[in-house]
């Protein structure tokens, strides 16, 4: 790994050219006069006047374009300069409102204001996320559904609309496409060193910026239509994401030490770590993962490339090829389809894997890269427990890859805690992981039946025409001939032969079967279709419980007030039996969705052929389950119904459960 000593740029040679030498070759002094008006307004036509187009098709040619345009980025640079905080807020803040975000611009004319080049990185990854978001909030005022990329945004007839289509073009010589500098994505994916970005494209995109907050107002007030603003994503149960302990001074420091001397970093990057670790100390927790982020990103590709014997992918894709960004290097394959050694260079693979997984792509994470970098995310109000574990995160890889000279920090007191919790993560985002998580919240709503208020049996003796279901019974003996099928594969001190449907050994089972590790890595297609239904299975039993519960407490309240009349109170006492077995009948259903859990991923593998078979298995349970939400709604309270709707349901069940008992057994 001493290629991290070694590397001295991530750009490759045009990429390098583009950005740090081409917008440099004119040597002309250009007069801001020319593109800012006596009433401070930005002279767009004198700005697209600089941009070039190819003969050939007149798409831009970005080039000449760049070359063109770098004076007139020097100029507005040392115009922004000579305005002191006041003087810019006066002439150009109202014209950054409609960005929504204000205070971000007014920051990085700050930044510029002393040209530190990690601040000046820093403030050009928050401006374009902030850009991007705007612009979306401007396309909706045309169409409903916002491109999820910048460069289709960028390119959208909408925003010409709007803007003009000069004035895009313009924009996408900075940012959006890969042909121009592309300066979003060199610096969110981690490709560009603080030093490789001049400061003069930063202040021309805050120019640019309040440039077309006025060409929108002018828009606004012609259409007379309003600009909304979506509301911000707010990280919501953040103790889904508590994985390592809070991070204090002591460990900070100790991580300070480690990023000078561990090969994860490559040098030419270490300013943006030791920025990253000094801003989650002032708690400017936004601002430590922007920072971290690409650099986990790029250290990650150190080590693929290097595993992959691609060294080449180090370095930034030209237009005409693809980044090697995260999505490639979590992936099971390369694009030859040949396997992806990463994970295997990884001490813990899937440790490292599935947090990253679980933190950045899987959709029902926080995906905290996509959020911020897209704009998703109130900067000011970012919580620090995220920032934790990605800080955390990134200070177990760069212990990780350490040299054992380095024995005294690796084992430090603060370190070990979280090097333990890193080998132990399991996936929390991954749809299997979220199975479970389904599972133990419908146990939990099942076990709040056993505290459900009921009727005296002598009051129940008084209501003529009310006889204990006999066929209640009758299904509880089923359910329990069922569940006995299956003790096989059940842990030993989890159940019991001589009463398999005990609620109590059941909530245990549930809880053990949903601790059993399950590989959420590289899940077949066959394995998420089949956790679909399983998840689908699980809410409806969910619904069916809340159901129960709130028809229960509502009936036995009318039931005391004495407000039923004579058909309710009989209905109600159907469901009072009905009660009996449909809570082990859902437990049954818990069960059986867990094993398919432990074993969905055998199964597939070692019984291809009885894929669909395994899938009409579980289509029978959706929908047995869909139908008895129907039955047990406040609508219907068809409660002999599901008396009927449950005997066929369990006869199909374990009819079929006989051939499913076997594909188990042949998984095991």
């Amino acid at each position: 790994m001493a290629l991290s000593d070694s590397v001295t740029t991530c750009l490759s040679q045009p990429v390098h050219y583009a950005i740090c030498k081409l917008g440099f070759e004119k040597k002309e002094t250009y007069d801001i006069n020319n593109i800012l008006s006596g009433n401070g307004e930005v002279c767009w036509q004198a700005v697209t006047e600089r941009v070039y187009y190819l003969e050939s098709d007149q798409s831009v040619d970005y080039i000449k374009s760049i070359r063109s345009l770098g004076p007139v980025c020097e100029s507005v640079n040392v115009h922004f300069k000579s305005l002191t905080k006041e003087q810019f807020i006066i002439q150009y803040a109202s014209w950054l409102h409609w960005t929504n975000c204000t205070e971000v611009f007014l920051e990085v004319f700050d930044v510029l204001q002393y040209t530190q080049t990690t601040e000046v990185a820093l403030g050009l990854m928050k401006l374009t996320s902030c850009l991007e978001r705007a612009l979306g909030d401007v396309y909706l005022l045309k169409s409903s559904d916002c491109p999820f990329l910048l460069r289709d945004l960028l390119a959208s007839e909408q925003l010409a609309v709007v803007f003009g289509q000069a004035v895009m073009n313009v924009l996408r010589i900075f940012i959006g496409s890969p042909y121009g500098l592309n300066l979003r994505n060199v610096l969110w994916h981690g490709f560009a060193s603080p030093q490789e970005i001049p400061a003069k494209y930063c202040a021309m995109l805050l120019f640019l910026t309040a440039g077309l907050g006025q060409l929108l107002q002018t828009y606004l007030l012609q259409t007379k239509c309003i600009l909304l603003h979506r509301p911000y994503v707010i990280f919501v149960s953040l103790e889904e994401l508590d994985v390592f302990p809070d991070l204090n001074n002591e460990t900070l420091a100790v991580a300070e030490e480690l990023v000078k001397l561990s090969s994860f970093v490559l040098k030419t990057m270490l300013p943006f770590w030791i920025a990253a670790l000094t801003a989650f100390k002032q708690s400017r927790y936004a601002d430590s993962v922007i920072l971290l982020l690409p650099q986990l990103e790029v250290g990650l590709r150190l080590l693929f490339t290097t595993t992959n014997k691609c060294p080449n992918r180090l370095l930034t894709a030209e237009s005409s090829a693809f980044y090697t960004t995260f999505d490639e290097m979590l992936a099971k394959r390369l694009d030859n389809e040949e396997v992806n050694q990463l994970p295997v260079v990884l001490e813990e693979p899937a440790m490292a894997s599935e947090f990253l997984w679980d933190f950045l792509n899987h959709q029902e994470g926080p995906r905290v890269r996509d959020r911020l970098s897209h704009g998703e995310i109130n900067l000011e109000a970012f919580p620090r427990e995220v920032a934790n574990q990605i800080v955390a995160f990134a200070i177990t890889l760069l212990c990780r890859f350490s040299d054992e000279n380095m024995f005294s920090l690796k084992e430090h007191t603060v370190i070990k805690p979280l090097m333990n919790c890193a080998s132990c993560y399991q996936s929390r985002f991954h749809p299997i992981s979220r199975l479970k998580k389904q599972v133990l919240e419908c146990m939990k709503s099942i076990h709040l039946w056993s505290e459900l208020p009921t009727v005296p049996e002598e009051q129940v003796q008084t209501i003529k025409g009310v006889e204990e279901n006999a066929e209640a019974s009758t299904l509880i003996l089923m359910i329990s001939e069922i569940t006995s099928q299956l003790l096989q594969y059940m842990p030993q001190n989890c159940c019991s032969s001589d009463d398999p449907i005990n609620s109590v050994l059941a909530e245990r089972l549930l809880t053990e079967l949903c601790d059993t590790r399950v590989c959420t890595l590289y899940s077949p297609r066959p394995v998420l279709e089949i956790v679909v239904i399983l998840r689908k299975i699980s809410t409806q039993c969910h619904q069916v419980s809340e159901q129960v519960i709130a028809s229960a407490e509502a009936r036995y309240t009318q039931w005391v007030n004495k407000t039923l009349r004579s058909r309710q109170r009989h209905n109600y006492l159907r469901m009072l039996n009905s009660i009996k077995f449909l809570s082990p009948v859902l437990r049954l259903i818990l069960i059986l969705i867990t094993l398919e859990v432990v074993s969905v991923h055998a199964v597939c593998k070692k019984n291809p052929f009885d894929y669909q078979q395994y899938l009409k298995f579980l289509k029978l349970i959706l929908q047995y389950t869909e139908n008895l939400v129907t039955y047990t709604s406040p609508e219907k309270n068809k409660w002999d119904e599901t008396v009927e709707l449950t005997n066929k349901a369990l006869i199909k069940i374990r009819k079929i459960n006989d051939r499913k008992l076997m594909l188990m057994h042949l998984a095991t």
